[in-house]
């Protein structure tokens, strides 16, 4: 991201929730809302139009949902990161939205500055979860080396990688593959191994890198 305004699209298919967003959105320094949306298709649309740095994206929504659209947002314009908002902090919809590229995770029931926390951690870069989906039992994956071996060769190929301290963008190059697909197979790694940050990904990356080999 670059520096000056965060630049935010709403996708909500409640015109009184985008009202109350955009408001409270608003109120924080910096931060713009440049467009709002009210169904996955409208999201895509106005994202192509308006190249917001933030998608502010809900799940449950009347046509395609919120997943379709993250889908799409993420592989037309890699370089936006989407925070998903829900009613439901149901874990396999959570890891989904982490497996399809989301930056975030947010509850509608959160206090609004959860939300700033939320939208300025994924323009940094990080990925943000409500306490109330981060819960050590949500992911209840193996972080072991089981949960590595079950990964696919090309994944572990990458993860690999990330240990040795190659970026995404030189693993791209390696590999003879695009940054948006070493991306993709970063989120689903990090759904498979129960990475809730990159932190996290970076410790099991090097713990794969530092395994005897033969």
């Amino acid at each position: 991201m670059g520096s000056g305004l965060l630049r935010v699209l709403i996708c909500d298919d409640h015109t009184l929730v985008r009202a109350g967003l955009r408001r409270l959105l608003e109120s924080f320094v910096d931060i713009e809302v440049v467009a709002e949306a009210a169904n996955a298709d409208q999201a895509v649309i106005g994202s192509r139009q308006h190249q917001p740095d933030i998608v502010l994206l809900d799940l449950s929504m009347p046509g395609r949902s919120g997943f379709e659209a993250l889908v799409e947002l993420r592989r037309d314009h890699p370089a936006c990161r989407v925070v998903v908002m829900s009613m439901h902090d149901d874990p396999t919809h959570v890891r989904e939205a982490l497996a399809r590229g989301a930056s975030g995770f947010v509850v509608k029931e959160a206090a609004p500055a959860e939300l700033e926390i939320a939208i300025r951690a994924a323009a940094a870069g990080r990925t943000y979860l409500s306490p109330q989906v981060s819960a050590p039992q949500l992911f209840a994956r193996p972080r072991s080396e089981e949960g590595i071996d079950s990964l696919p060769p090309r994944q572990r190929e990458i993860l690999a990688a990330l240990g040795a301290g190659r970026t995404s963008k030189q693993i791209a190059a390696d590999l003879g593959i695009s940054v948006k697909t070493v991306e993709t197979h970063r989120a689903r790694i990090m759904a498979t191994l129960g990475c809730r940050n990159a932190i996290e990904l970076l410790r099991m990356a090097m713990r794969l890198h530092d395994r005897p080999t033969g």
